[in-house]
């Protein structure tokens, strides 16, 4: 299990890693950007986001336990590093364009991506599906966020 979740973890921050370096993100865009008043827990975020990244990493690696090397589990594998990427590319693909509702965009299609392999991932694993609920409970969330910053903040024209 622990060289399974070690592996996983590295492909996951190799992912991760490579993502941002590809595509750098204006964060000073970013951070000008207006926010709802209410958005209070702000500074939890990037906590949220690394319990939500270890759950996935221990889903996949139960996962793995469950049933390793079979054509489905790697097709399952390819389906969480396909949704962290959609996770990973929020920020990118927000700040490049200069655009928030894009980036609402982008969180909605990585939530369906997310609801899409917890479904597929729960039937071999229940365990393993459970990891997924944080991000599927927090995913709407983070769309939310921002498709009110998208209205506190119109594209630029």
């Amino acid at each position: 299990m622990i060289i399974a979740w070690l592996a996983i973890a590295a492909i996951s921050f190799v992912l991760g890693f490579a993502l941002n370096k590809l595509v750098p993100a204006d964060y000073k865009w970013f951070m000008q950007l207006r926010r709802p008043r209410w958005l209070t827990f702000e500074k939890a975020i990037p906590f949220i986001w690394i319990f939500i990244f270890i759950c996935g990493i221990t889903s996949a690696a139960f996962l793995w336990q469950t049933q390793p090397a079979t054509l489905n589990t790697w097709l399952l594998m390819a389906g969480y590093g396909i949704v962290e990427i959609a996770i990973l590319a929020y920020t990118p693909v927000m700040t490049r364009l200069r655009n928030v509702r894009a980036g609402a965009i982008t969180g909605a299609i990585g939530f369906i991506l997310g609801l899409v392999l917890t479904t597929q991932v729960w039937q071999v694993s229940s365990l393993a599906g459970w990891l997924l609920v944080p991000y599927i409970l927090w995913s709407p969330v983070g769309t939310y966020v921002t498709w009110v910053m998208a209205r506190l903040n119109p594209p630029e024209i």
